[in-house]
């Protein structure tokens, strides 16, 4: 193992190749050597701000090449990026600044930061010399934000300093010299974590501003991708495009596609999986707190159909509400263990659900077949008990999600006095050209009597942001 610090990996890059596209967003580009000197001239800038090693620098950027510039600024001060949405309600943002008590905040107004050290959106540093800066290394590399089911703001902060191994190969089957596609928010960890180590192994970032499906082809098209990051949502989007478009555009470049951060229907990956080919597309779980994680390939897959991978022995294992290990196959609780010396995270602001033996739970429910193989359920938060059955949300979703009018659907449970709770489904259509009784007889064909819903409602408005993510107990909350 060789390691050097992310700051130096990317100049080396850009002294190697400095007319490289290194980031791409819209009509925007920036080379390898111009990406450095403008992460050069920003951590002159925010040193001058105050910004000292160890520090937190909140970036609240939307998609843009700025974040990339921000986070090299902050990784060459031996600083923390600490990402947040950049449409966040003020009352989101007060929180998660008093948790972070970051030394400066990227892209906010001067009204929204509480008086802190901040740089707008669009600000560029001036050119300024940046040999006096030393070789330093952030002591957390990120440190992303998250809700989870509780809706209560954390910091999730990385147990992995920024340094670069040299020797080892490319993470996440990024390799060398190729191009990736991110359509995700870089505020959610996935896309930040896929983007930034592809740049660090020599990779071209191309960004979409926001998602749109067939701009996401025609950018694979026209740099000549290797790999797409998606979230299911994303996934479906795409496939349902009219033929004639989908088909418009050459994607025969991509040598892997990722999918995370939500279930996929299994109709849907089989799609996928029949178009492009089942050694291309792979799915990661984890959590950001990546404790472990399991991966699987569309091969793989297809032998255990619905599984998200086989783990690591001795790092997952699916518990009752009591704690106790269940047999193979039955449902429970899912909990994982870190098998290396070192902690892969820390919160601040929450503390973690654990188990004696160094076990911790994200709250995710599943099951383990003979093989080791794992597969989820819903977070234990989210599943309806009604009538005495257990009903998990994203199966109900999934079979809802095969309706070629519905464009996103969230499901949840409602107080019923006889029931205790009846599944009620929250449809993104356009109710006008609806045919409710129609949806229902489609979803007699897929789902047992207890686990239709009872209720339906139509809005307007996706029900799942550009990461996949969901907050049921938020739409429950809203709607009792």
């Amino acid at each position: 193992m060789a390691f050097i610090s992310f700051s130096r990996r990317l100049h080396d890059l850009a002294e190697a190749q400095p007319d490289r596209p290194a980031v791409t967003c819209g009509n925007e580009s920036l080379t390898r050597a111009e990406l450095v000197r403008a992460g050069d001239d920003m951590a002159v800038h925010l040193q001058g701000l105050g910004v000292r090693e160890g520090d937190m620098v909140t970036v609240a950027v939307p998609n843009s090449l700025d974040w990339f510039v921000a986070y090299l600024a902050i990784w060459k001060l031996g600083a923390i990026p600490q990402p947040i949405s950049a449409r966040l309600p003020q009352r989101e943002v007060d929180a998660l600044l008093e948790l972070a008590a970051p030394s400066a905040v990227f892209g906010l107004e001067a009204d929204a930061v509480g008086g802190r050290p901040h740089v707008p959106y669009g600000f560029r540093a001036p050119s300024a010399d940046a040999s006096h800066l030393p070789d330093l290394v952030s002591r957390a590399w990120k440190a992303p934000t998250s809700g989870g089911s509780t809706g209560r703001p954390k910091l999730i902060v990385s147990g992995d300093p920024a340094l670069f191994d040299t020797e080892a190969p490319p993470a996440l089957a990024l390799g060398t010299d190729g191009c990736i596609v991110m359509p995700g928010p870089l505020y959610h960890n996935g896309p930040a974590v896929w983007s930034c180590q592809a740049l660090l192994n020599g990779n071209h970032v191309v960004l979409l501003p926001r998602f749109d499906a067939e701009a996401t082809l025609a950018l694979i098209e026209q740099h000549r991708a290797t790999v797409l990051y998606m979230v299911p949502t994303m996934m479906k989007r795409i496939w349902r495009l009219h033929d004639d478009v989908r088909h418009r555009y050459d994607i025969s470049s991509l040598r892997v596609v990722w999918h995370l951060a939500e279930p996929c229907p299994e109709w849907l990956k089989q799609c996928w999986i029949d178009w492009l080919g089942p050694e291309k597309i792979y799915e990661l779980y984890a959590g950001t707190e990546a404790q472990t994680a399991t991966i699987i390939n569309g091969v793989d897959w297809l032998a255990h159909r619905g599984s998200v991978g086989r783990p690591l022995d001795g790092t997952v294992k699916i518990t009752d509400e009591h704690g106790n290990e269940v047999p193979v196959g039955e449902k429970g609780e899912v909990w994982m263990r870190n098998p290396r010396d070192t902690p892969t995270y820390h919160y601040v602001g929450a503390e973690a659900r654990t188990l004696d033996g160094g076990w911790e739970s994200l709250g995710d429910m599943g099951h383990l077949d003979a093989d080791g193989y794992l597969y989820l359920g819903d977070r234990a938060a989210d599943m309806i008990l009604s009538g005495g059955a257990n009903i998990y949300p994203a199966e109900v979703e999934a079979a809802l999600q095969e309706h070629e009018g519905i464009h996103s659907c969230a499901v949840i449970g409602l107080p019923d006095e006889d029931k205790g709770n009846v599944v009620h489904a929250i449809i993104e259509a356009d109710e006008h050209n609806f045919d409710l009784d129609e949806l229902k007889a489609f979803l007699a064909e897929r789902l047992v009597v207890y686990k239709l819903p009872r209720t339906f409602e139509f809005v307007n408005t996706p029900l799942r942001d550009d990461a996949g993510k969901v907050r049921r107990s938020a739409l429950r909350a809203e709607r009792l």
